[in-house]
């Protein structure tokens, strides 16, 4: 993204932006962003294309796709034969253990983020979900004579929008250090029923039902002017309870990288992310299989022409440590276009 300058000097800000593009990552991209066995997984990291600061008046927007899938059995770092979830019985506000066979669950998620740059230090932004889709298949009822196979119980809507603030506060010829706060808001569904007609997984939800605080850091460094930079971001997303008296685990990622210049127009780079979320919650009563610790290599690229850029992100996991048995991500995928007016 581009660093502040004076509006007489926009045009060569512009010029300067795909070499400093890759800036502060801002809320893990994510309208439900627990990790947990049923589902609610998605891309965690820095894409150079929503974060940052914007020249002032200048908007900017921002369309993603992710691909996620949740298949591989783990059980803390060790791979198993099964994965048996807890099921949320909030009719009678009891968490039912070892509820139902974890399958598979495939995440489609669609994100619109808009940027507005109120001053050449300050930008504006909110993250709109547009699409939560989770298609999840699991063997409900187990262990009883009742137990059967079932792919109904996914859901898909509008996620939980994301408002916040991105600041400069410090700008040199080589570095860059950017901190930012924004609100997550309750505006996606978070009561839907599964097959049975009974309120779904909170992981599965399209929304949490809670208001949650995301501030962040971070900071970048030319190593070689127009060819080479580094960056590292950190960032805290901390949960309330919904009125379900549910609250997913509290979150924090970090990432670190490079980035290449090949060109005028296209840029490589890697990073290496990591999340670490906290058990769940429920009636303050841990929640099994929620939670855990990723890894992930990431490479990518971007393409510019003119104002507007194309990028893609394949994310590979390094390392995975789940709470309990889980389903963890395989290769995940993120693609999108940008575009500065």
């Amino acid at each position: 993204m581009n660093r502040p300058r004076s509006l007489q000097t926009v045009a060569a800000a512009m010029a300067a932006a795909s070499r400093v593009s890759l800036m502060f990552f801002l809320a893990a991209a994510a309208a439900a962003d627990a990790f947990a066995t049923c589902g609610s997984s998605n891309c965690f990291l820095v894409t150079g294309s929503k974060e940052g600061v914007s020249p002032k008046g200048a908007v900017t927007l921002d369309l993603s796709y992710r691909y996620i899938v949740q298949s591989r059995k783990l059980d803390g770092t060790s791979g198993v034969g099964e994965v048996l979830a807890p099921r949320i019985d909030f009719d009678n506000e009891v968490i039912e253990p070892d509820h139902h066979r974890e399958i598979r669950t495939q995440n489609t998620l669609v994100e619109l983020d808009v940027a507005w740059g109120v001053t050449d230090r300050l930008t504006l932004a909110a993250d709109l979900p547009l699409i939560n889709d989770r298609d999840h298949e699991h063997f409900d009822e187990v262990g009883t004579p009742a137990e059967f196979f079932t792919k109904e119980d996914g859901a898909s809507g509008f996620g939980d929008a994301r408002l916040g603030g991105r600041y400069a506060f410090l700008v040199k010829s080589r570095d860059l250090l950017v901190g930012t706060l924004a609100v997550k808001l309750p505006t996606g569904q978070y009561k839907l029923n599964d097959s049975e007609g009974e309120i779904n997984e909170p992981t599965i939800q399209p929304g949490s039902g809670s208001y949650d605080a995301i501030p962040g850091v971070y900071y970048a460094r030319q190593i070689v002017p127009t060819r080479l930079e580094a960056f590292g971001s950190l960032s805290r997303k901390i949960n309330s309870a919904n009125d379900l008296d549910y609250r997913f685990g509290t979150e924090t990622l970090a990432a670190a990288g490079v980035q290449y210049m090949a060109g005028a127009r296209v840029s490589w780079s890697g990073q290496v992310n990591l999340r670490r979320t906290g058990h769940d919650l429920y009636r303050d009563h841990l929640v099994d299989s929620t939670g855990g610790t990723l890894v992930n290599l990431t490479p990518g690229i971007r393409v510019k022409s003119g104002d507007s850029s194309f990028y893609a992100f394949l994310q590979i996991p390094i390392h995975q440590d789940v709470n309990d048995a889980q389903l963890a991500p395989r290769t995940a995928v993120l693609v999108g276009v940008s575009r500065r007016m």
